[in-house]
This record gives structure tokens, C-alpha cells and sequence, in this order.
């Protein structure tokens, strides 16, 4: 799938365009100079199931995510894999990685409020098999959120070395 300016301009901005039914002129996503028929074209032009699914996730999540950084008693494979098993079960979790450096994991875990967190904790993450470790942050603000990085649409594309400019 080809994506042009246009579609570069909406992925990169801070929030979904507004609802197509808005009577409001700057509704129909003025900031990408679209037309009011514009919400059609994108959603022919990018019928990905993946890219709609992030803007459904980006439109309805209001709190932030919490981090949770995760430390194994051990890094041997069935380690590894018995706590993988277990985030995979946990309905809170919603991103999870296999990290390089003093943390095994982590995981992201999205809580409606402080009291939310606490419930995920005891019943999900403090329940995690082979943790000897698990410290959590708060996101304050979010600072940038990205589908996709704006470098792979701007003239600034950057060339291997040995490779022609396309």
C-alpha cells in the first residue's frame, strides 16, 4: 500500500480526525486540506485492518499506559516461556516485549485510575510465575505517538549506502 502526504499528514497528527457525521467545517480533517468526501477516499486508500484498529485504540484510550518493568529469577527457557504463557492470559496487558539490558520484560498494562491499578496488580501482575521483580511508572503525558515514523514519507528518506535514489 502506497501512502502519499495526505496520508502522512493524518498519521502523524495528535488525534483522529472528527466523526464523519460533524457539521463542523473543520471537521472533515481541514488540517490534511481534505474535502468533505475525504473521509471515503481514506478509508479506501488505507483499508488495513491493523491501521484502523490502532486509530479505534488511540480514539477510546484516555489514561495512560503504565509500564511495568519485570525481572526474572532466572533467564533460562522455561522461565521465559512459563511467563510469557501468563501474560498472554492477563486481559489488562495490552503490549508486552522481551527486553536487552537489567529488565527481562515489559509490559504494558492500561488502568482506568490508580484504584484500577492496584486491582490489576494484585490479581494479574503480582501473580506472574518466575518474578523477582516488578516496578511500574506511571506515563505523565503523552509526548509523541506515532503509527508510523515520518521519515518513510518525507523527502528526507534515507538511502543505503550502494543504493540509488528512487
Amino acid at each position: 500500500m502506497k501512502l502519499d502526504n495526505i496520508d502522512a499528514t493524518i498519521l502523524s497528527s495528535r488525534s483522529m480526525p472528527a466523526p464523519a457525521r460533524s457539521n463542523s467545517p473543520s471537521g472533515s480533517g481541514s488540517r490534511a486540506r481534505r474535502s468533505p468526501d475525504g473521509r471515503r477516499y481514506w478509508r479506501k486508500k488505507v483499508s488495513s485492518v491493523a491501521l484502523r484498529q490502532f486509530w479505534i485504540w488511540r480514539a477510546s484510550v484516555s489514561p495512560p499506559p503504565v509500564l511495568v518493568r519485570v525481572t526474572l529469577e532466572s533467564q533460562n527457557e522455561e522461565a521465559l516461556k512459563s511467563l510469557e504463557a501468563a501474560v498472554i492470559d492477563c486481559p489488562s496487558v495490552v503490549r508486552c516485549f522481551l527486553m536487552s539490558g537489567s529488565d527481562d520484560y515489559i509490559v504494558i498494562v492500561l488502568a482506568r485510575d490508580i484504584e484500577d491499578f492496584e486491582r490489576i496488580h494484585r490479581t494479574e501482575l503480582s501473580r506472574l510465575p518466575r518474578v523477582a521483580r516488578i516496578q511500574s511508572s506511571f506515563a505523565m503525558r503523552e509526548v509523541v505517538n506515532r503509527a508510523v515514523p515520518p521519515v518513510i514519507f518525507g523527502e528526507s528518506r534515507r538511502l543505503r549506502p550502494g543504493h540509488p535514489a528512487r
